[in-house]
């Protein structure tokens, strides 16, 4: 007789992510969000498509060595992709994932105010 199906998945669609020891999705995702400047990127590009160089000043001179390693990781991830003639944008996934997180962008703005 099979073992019934786990209700938690032990690997994430589409392959590991890289860093993420967790198979679980919600972990995999919080840990590639959690890498510098991945979140910072997808915000950034929020408005518009934008060149790497734009993206790294954008980015408070992001060293150029991480900022394309999370460009790959990013585009790897399905949440932006190369915009001819060398700039990136959202895919519909990254537009849809800035949807969710305006919500904590605003709860972030509410909060500063009354720490302030």
């Amino acid at each position: 007789m099979p073992k019934p199906a786990s209700p938690i998945r032990n690997k994430p669609r589409g392959g590991p992510v890289r860093g993420s020891r967790t198979g679980r999705p919600i972990m995999a995702l919080l840990d590639l969000f959690g890498r510098r400047w991945s979140l910072r990127i997808l915000w950034e590009l929020r408005e518009r498509s934008m060149t790497s160089r734009t993206l790294r000043a954008a980015c408070d001179e992001a060293s150029p060595t991480v900022l394309n390693e999370r460009l790959k990781e990013l585009r790897a991830a399905g949440f932006i992709e190369l915009i001819p003639p060398g700039g990136y944008g959202l895919t519909e996934m990254g537009r849809e994932l800035l949807g969710l997180l305006l919500p904590l962008h605003r709860f972030a703005e509410r909060w500063e105010k009354e720490r302030s």
